[in-house]
């Protein structure tokens, strides 16, 4: 499993009960796939960079879940012949960088073998002198 989110753009012109359907359709396809859903921020009408199908704005909404490779799939393939759906964007999320027990153990060592590399000169310093 992999944590994506999508950046969906809906028609302005849409009713806003028509975007819903639209989010709630895209749960169920994560979930129905085994996924997770996580969160669903509606961002809301923000203005457009040029316009798109003349259309100066559109209805942002942010989701993020975590779901197969070929639920994704699906997913995209069904938001892009769903109506009012301007535009989408899926992207894969990192995954948040976590210190392990091997990274610590790892950070130790060096002073390990700085002191198994003093006891080595001081065995070979005392055996030299005899």
């Amino acid at each position: 499993m992999n944590d994506y989110e999508i950046l969906l753009m809906i028609d302005p012109e849409l009713p806003e009960e028509r975007g819903g359907e639209i989010v709630s359709r895209t749960r169920e396809l994560v979930e129905k796939a085994g996924g997770t859903w996580e969160d669903h921020q509606p961002w809301g009408r923000r203005k457009l960079a040029y316009e798109i199908d003349h259309k100066p704005e559109g209805v942002y909404h942010l989701l993020t879940f975590t779901c197969e490779p070929t639920a994704l799939d699906e997913i995209s393939r069904v938001l892009k012949i769903t109506d009012g759906v301007m535009r989408h964007m899926a992207t894969r999320r990192p995954r948040p960088h976590r210190r392990s027990e091997a990274a610590s153990t790892v950070t130790e060592a060096p002073a390990q073998y700085a002191e198994s590399v003093a006891g080595a000169e001081e065995a070979r310093e005392t055996d030299g002198e005899e």
